[in-house]
C-alpha cells in the first residue's frame, strides 16, 4: 500500500531543487539578515523555531487553497502566474541593483516572531505568489518538499543569523543577494513565457 502510494508521487530532484532555489531566491532569508538581527534588538528575543513553522504552514496552506482563492474571484492559474513572473522580475531588480521598490511598513516589536519576522518577512506577497505561480509548472509533491527544505535553512539562517553576519560580512551579503538576483531573473522569464502563450 506504502509503495503503491510512493509510485503514484511524482518526486524529482530537479523539480524540487528548482523550487528550492526559486523560493530561496525569492525569501531571500540571508539577505534579511540586517533585518533579523534589528527585530532581535526591538523584541529581545526571536523563537526561531516558531518563525520557521508558522511561515512553513502558510506557505503550505496557500498552496492548496490559493487555487480556490483565484476562482473565487476569477483568475486563471496562468494570469496569475504571469502576474507572479512580473512580480519576481521586479524582485529580482531589487536585489541585482540594490534599490528598493516595494517598502516594508515599519517593523512592530510586539510578537516579532509571527508579525512581522514569519509573515510577511518570510512568507511574504512574494512568496506566496510565487507558489501559486510554480503550481503551473511543477507537481505539488515536489513544491511542498521544496518548501520544506526552505523551512530548515530558514531555522538554521534565524538561529544563526549573528555569526552569518560576522563571517560573510555586509559584502558577502551584497554580493549574495546579487547572485540570487540574477538567477531570480532568469527564472521570471521562463516563467512568463511558458504561461503567457496560454494567455494568447
Amino acid at each position: 500500500m506504502t509503495s503503491q502510494i510512493y509510485e503514484n508521487m511524482n518526486f524529482n530532484l530537479k523539480e524540487i531543487f528548482t523550487v528550492f532555489m526559486v523560493l530561496f531566491a525569492v525569501i531571500d532569508v540571508v539577505g534579511n539578515i540586517p533585518i533579523i538581527i534589528d527585530l532581535r534588538k526591538k523584541a529581545g528575543h526571536i523563537q526561531s523555531e516558531k518563525a520557521a513553522i508558522i511561515a512553513g504552514a502558510i506557505m503550505i496552506v496557500f498552496l492548496f487553497i490559493g487555487n480556490s482563492i483565484l476562482n473565487l474571484v476569477g483568475i486563471d492559474v496562468h494570469s496569475f502566474a504571469v502576474a507572479g513572473a512580473f512580480i519576481l522580475f521586479f524582485i529580482a531588480l531589487e536585489m541585482i541593483l540594490g534599490i528598493t521598490l516595494y517598502k516594508q511598513d515599519e517593523e512592530s516589536s510586539l510578537n516579532a516572531t509571527v508579525f512581522p519576522l514569519a509573515f510577511p518577512l518570510i512568507a511574504g506577497p512574494g512568496s506566496l505568489t510565487t507558489i501559486l505561480s510554480l503550481k503551473s509548472e511543477f507537481y505539488t509533491e515536489n513544491i511542498i518538499v521544496a518548501i520544506v527544505i526552505n523551512v530548515l535553512v530558514i531555522f538554521l539562517v534565524l538561529k544563526t543569523s549573528v555569526k552569518i553576519e560576522r563571517m560573510i560580512g555586509q559584502n558577502g551579503i551584497n554580493i549574495t543577494r546579487k547572485i540570487f538576483g540574477v538567477i531570480l531573473l532568469a527564472i521570471a522569464v521562463k516563467l512568463f513565457t511558458s504561461n503567457i502563450k496560454f494567455l494568447l
